[in-house]
Formats: C-alpha cells, sequence, structure tokens
C-alpha cells in the first residue's frame, strides 16, 4: 500500500494526471521547484520545530585556510557540518567530479564531532575520495569559489561598500558545489541506519541540509577574507543581497540515469506532487486568504522569471514562454474568477491546459500548491521509498497477465521501431577513464558493447517480443529461466502495477532525446531553480537563491 492510499483524500482521484500525460521528457524537463521540494521541506521543518543553529568553531586564518563546524541542533538530535577552508591556485580549481583539490570540503558528522573526529576529519575529507570517513559522517561534499564573483565580493566589503548587484544577480552564488556524496559512499552512514529518524524521512535530507549549512560558510568565509583585507573598515554583506545569494552546482550526465534505475523512487516522488496538485483542484471554492498567497507567489516568481536568464537556446525560449504565461495568468486573476466558479482551481488549471506552455503549466502547477500547505505538505512522507520490497519478482505470474500489463504500461514502447537508426542512435555507459555516466552514439562511436539498461523502451519491446512464443498460461519464472537477460525488465513491469508513475515514457536512446530533461526533473524536486543549460548534457543550477540562512533562524550566534 502507497503513502497516498494510507492518506486519502478521495475526491482527489478525479483529478489525478496520468502517467500518459506526466512521465513525457518534454514535460518534466519544465520542471519547477515546489512547496515539496525536498529543501523546502527541510526548511519547513526546522522552522517549525525550533532548530537552533551555530557556529562553535571558526580555526580559519587569515589566508582563508582552517576549519570550522556549524551545528544544526533539533529537539532529538544534533547534526554538524564540519568544513575545511584551503588555498586553492586558480588553475587547480574544476568542477569535474575527478577533480583531486577545492577551495572548501565538508562532512556532515552524526552529532558533535570532539577534536580527535576534527583531526580525524582533516586528514581525509579534503582528499576526498582517496581519503576515508566513517559511520559517524552522513555525507562529504566539496565547493569551489565562483572566480568571477568572490573575489568582487571580498574586494567590495573590504572596502567598505557592497558589491555591485548587477554583478551579484549575474551569477547567483559565491561558491557551487561539485559533488555532495551521502548514503553510505566512502565508509560514510548506510542510509537505511539512519531513515527512521523523523527528521530524515524525506529524501535527501543530509544532502540539502549540508548544502543549506555551507551557503552560511560561503558568506561567513567571504566576510571573514574581506574583514583580513579591510580591517575596521570592512563591511558585512547587505542583507538583501546575503539573500539573494544561493549555493550553485553545475550538474552532468552523472545525474540523469537516476531517475532511470530508481523507478520506485521516483513514482514516489510524482504521485505525491500530481496527488498534491489534484487535492487542490478539488478544493470547491478559493478563499481570498488563499487566493490572496497565490497572487503573492506569482509576484515572486514573475520577479524569479525576470532575474533568471540562460544563453542556451532552449531555455531561451522556455523563459520567454514562461514570462508570457505568468503574465497571462495575472490577467485571468484580473478578471476574477477565482470567485466566481465552481471548483475554481481546477478552471484555473483547466484554462491554463489550453492557453499556457508546458514551461507554464508546469509553473503553474507549483503556484497553485504554494498557499495549500495544509493540503499538501504532509505528502513529503509519501516520497521515500523502500525499493528492496518492490525487487521481488512474481515468478507465479502468467506470461498471459504480463503481456497484459506489458501492453497496457508500455503501450507508448512497443511501436518504436528500434531498426530506425534515429531510434537507436544513442547508447548510455559508464567512462572507464572518468568513471563518470556518458552518453555516445552508436553509430558513430565504439563502446556500444558496454551500454548500461537504460533503454527502457527497447527492452520492454525486446520483452513483449520474447513473450509471443509463450503459452499465456504459463508461469513467468518458467519464461525467465530459458531467456534469464528479461529479469530486469520483468521485475519494471511487474512493478508498474502499483507505481504507475514509475517510468519515463520516451525512448532514451532516439537521437534527439535531451538528457537535461531527466536532470531538470531530479533538481526541480531538490528545489534547484534557474535552470541553465550549457548543453543538452549539463546545467547549471542555483539552491536556496532567496530563502532564509541559518544565521537568519538563530541571529544570536552570528551577532
Amino acid at each position: 500500500m502507497d503513502c497516498v492510499s494510507l492518506n486519502p483524500f478521495p475526491e482527489a482521484a478525479a483529478f489525478r494526471r496520468p502517467p500518459s500525460e506526466v512521465m513525457r521528457l518534454a514535460r518534466m524537463g519544465c520542471a519547477h521547484p515546489t512547496r515539496l521540494s525536498f529543501l523546502r521541506t527541510l526548511l519547513r521543518r526546522v522552522t517549525d520545530q525550533g532548530w537552533v543553529f551555530d557556529r562553535p568553531v571558526w580555526h580559519v586564518d587569515n589566508s582563508g585556510v582552517g576549519r570550522a563546524v556549524y551545528r544544526a541542533i533539533g529537539p532529538e538530535r544534533t547534526y554538524s557540518l564540519v568544513a575545511f577552508a584551503h588555498d586553492l591556485p586558480d588553475e587547480m580549481r574544476s568542477d569535474r567530479v575527478i577533480a583531486t583539490a577545492w577551495d572548501a570540503t565538508f562532512a556532515m558528522f552524526d552529532g558533535e564531532p570532539t577534536e580527535a573526529d576534527l583531526d580525524r576529519l582533516q586528514a581525509n575529507v579534503p582528499l576526498q575520495e582517496a581519503g576515508r570517513i566513517s559511520q559517524k559522517e552522513l555525507s562529504l561534499s566539496r565547493a569551489n569559489r565562483s572566480v568571477r564573483l568572490f573575489e568582487h565580493v571580498v574586494d567590495r566589503l573590504a572596502a567598505g561598500e557592497q558589491p555591485n548587484v548587477t554583478e551579484v544577480a549575474a551569477v547567483g552564488y559565491l561558491m557551487r558545489t561539485t559533488a555532495v556524496y551521502g548514503s553510505g559512499k566512502f565508509g560514510a552512514a548506510d542510509l537505511a541506519t539512519v531513515m527512521d529518524r523523523p527528521e530524515l524521512n524525506v529524501p535527501f535530507q543530509v544532502e540539502m541540509l549540508s548544502v543549506w549549512l555551507t551557503r552560511q560558510f560561503t558568506v561567513d568565509i567571504a566576510e571573514h577574507l574581506a574583514r583580513v583585507r579591510g580591517g575596521a573598515r570592512a563591511a558585512r554583506l547587505d542583507p538583501a543581497i546575503k539573500k539573494s545569494l544561493g549555493v550553485g552546482n553545475s550538474t552532468g550526465l552523472g545525474m540523469a540515469p537516476f531517475l532511470v534505475r530508481h523507478p520506485i523512487l521516483l513514482n514516489n516522488w510524482i504521485m505525491a506532487r500530481e496527488e498534491a496538485l489534484a487535492r487542490v483542484r478539488a478544493q470547491s471554492d478559493a478563499d481570498p486568504n488563499t487566493v490572496s498567497e497565490f497572487r503573492a507567489a506569482l509576484s515572486d516568481a514573475q520577479e524569479n522569471a525576470r532575474k533568471w536568464s540562460s544563453t542556451h537556446p532552449s531555455q531561451v525560449s522556455k523563459l520567454a514562454a514562461l514570462r508570457k504565461d505568468l503574465d497571462s495568468i495575472s490577467g485571468y486573476l484580473a478578471l476574477g474568477s477565482m470567485s466566481e466558479s465552481d471548483h475554481p482551481w481546477d478552471t484555473l488549471w483547466r484554462w491554463g491546459e489550453t492557453q499556457l506552455s508546458l514551461e507554464g503549466q508546469e509553473a503553474l502547477l507549483a503556484l497553485m500548491l504554494e498557499p495549500h500547505g495544509n493540503l499538501v505538505d504532509g505528502l513529503a512522507e509519501c516520497m521515500v521509498a523502500n525499493e528492496r520490497a518492490a525487487f521481488r519478482l512474481d515468478g507465479s505470474m502468467t506470461v498471459g497477465a504480463l503481456c497484459d500489463r506489458l501492453e497496457q504500461a508500455y503501450d507508448w514502447a512497443l511501436p518504436i521501431d528500434f531498426d530506425l537508426p534515429d531510434n537507436a542512435a544513442r547508447f548510455w555507459y559508464v567512462s572507464e577513464e572518468k568513471l563518470e555516466p556518458r552518453i555516445g552514439f552508436r553509430f558513430e562511436e565504439d563502446g556500444a558493447d558496454l551500454e548500461q539498461p537504460l533503454c527502457i523502451a527497447r527492452l520492454a519491446k525486446d520483452l513483449h517480443v520474447a513473450l509471443q512464443d509463450w503459452s499465456r498460461d504459463a508461469p513467468i519464472a518458467s519464461f525467465l529461466v530459458a531467456h534469464p537477460e528479461h529479469r530486469f525488465i520483468v521485475r519494471r513491469v511487474q512493478a508498474t502495477e502499483r507505481h504507475p508513475y514509475a517510468e519515463v515514457r520516451d525512448n532514451l536512446i532516439a537521437a534527439d532525446m535531451l538528457p537535461i530533461d531527466l536532470m531538470r526533473c531530479k533538481l526541480a524536486f531538490f528545489g534547484a531553480s534557474r535552470f541553465d543549460p550549457r548543453s543538452d548534457k549539463w546545467v547549471r543550477i542555483s539552491l536556496f537563491q532567496d530563502l532564509p540562512y541559518p544565521s537568519d533562524l538563530s541571529p544570536e550566534a552570528w551577532a
């Protein structure tokens, strides 16, 4: 039984969008962060529960080298981000996963570290993959300065002045993370050991907390260096400028396969969001306070769209459509329809389906959730997944029943002709040299023999063809004994019966497939904003931009 079923809202079922509409790459590549995004869930929790934040250790010298500790003190447990600041020559600064040196490195410690812990971490964390951390650590990460903005901010603050707001807006962050590892990597605690903690029962809460505390560090280190250079005349960042800064990230193909490899998790993320939208659409009226909050969210979205820039042709087009669509939503509200129609939120949504671009529709989804926290926030706890529970194959299922399920859930895949070069043009693999996911061109490059099983549409079609030679009454176990190569896709097909949003309903090896669509979908669930594709294979984003800092929740610790 899924979490949404355990928290019923029966009138919403009629308003839920079908997977055939939702799970297409073109729409997934227009996803926007919502109040169910993981960083928003984190901020609600720490605010509602009165978490306290401080910086008990700041041993950073005048060259900006040293260590610091940021504590997050919750009702039951404390988590500590241990930060190490380094003096990195410009020529060594790289955002590649395979880099060996960074401006700052971090580990999330479970509890409060002792001096011995800090010494142990200092010997290992700066090495990242080459070092080793322990079960006391929950994540490992690193970040680099924005060459363009960091020095500008430090120089201006040192002179007692504020940075140029145009320069700040053009970049949007002082540092960008290049990797945030969790879930047991490099010796860290496995996710299964902490999943029963209430504060970690939403995906990626450790990673979001790490990045949020890292955001505080980026401002602290810049102000520290400004004081070193400027002495008594040095200024602190203006609160408005400070709030506009997030944490940057450059994300490449390494993230794209995640959604395909975790179909149950993907289903639960999408199911929670779609249930949230359906609950809002099911409301029979719209009270004035809720409409007022919607208008405020729309105003914020218009301001964000105004500041959001990109040079990538596809994103330039999407941004133009988004700005136009947000203005159209504003015009719709001006007509007063929200107070006149039955089920006004559904009427608004159905209007948007006919009048807005995909970019505008997905932005409207985020806006409609914003004033309905009482209806939707609890769904954040439905976004976890016990993927082991779905791992077991049902060998007793008949070939006929599996065929029926396959034809229903993969009707989008079975008509594809994979003998056409454009439908099998690409292949996913892992680079031996860089140890990173890559996508190659099947008919132009070597390496197709190393293909990863991400071509779900082709696997589904191959299974369908193979099943035609078997009796419909035969158990699928007998088929798999003869054809074990189909175990992977059989398991996925069986999972779709209870997880309708588990599959991306597009051909992931087609010539025109855009990996950035997969990345944007996942990053929107994280809470990323201002997507800036640099190609069809990597994208720059910002996290926590325009949101509070730990120092805003515990100002006395940073007085």
